[in-house]
């Protein structure tokens, strides 16, 4: 397992909300939470660099939007 570093992180309390609602619902700890988070960002990073695009489509009508990453 790789060396763990510690580091602090400041949120406001509208992030802090969004954090403790997201780790209670997946039943996952913050820091968990925040891991699964910089994975999925680096994934989504990759390939939208390879010149992919990344879409959420509703399942019902099969209507499509575009995610734009700034």
């Amino acid at each position: 397992m790789a060396a763990k570093r510690t580091m602090t992180l400041n949120l406001t309390e509208a992030e802090m909300a969004v954090l403790e609602a997201l780790s209670e619902k997946r039943e996952l700890s913050k820091t968990a939470l925040l891991r699964q988070a910089l994975r999925m960002y680096q994934v989504i990073e990759a390939r939208l660099e390879s010149g992919n695009k990344l879409f959420f489509e509703n399942e019902a009508t099969k209507e499509k939007v575009e995610v734009m990453m700034l």
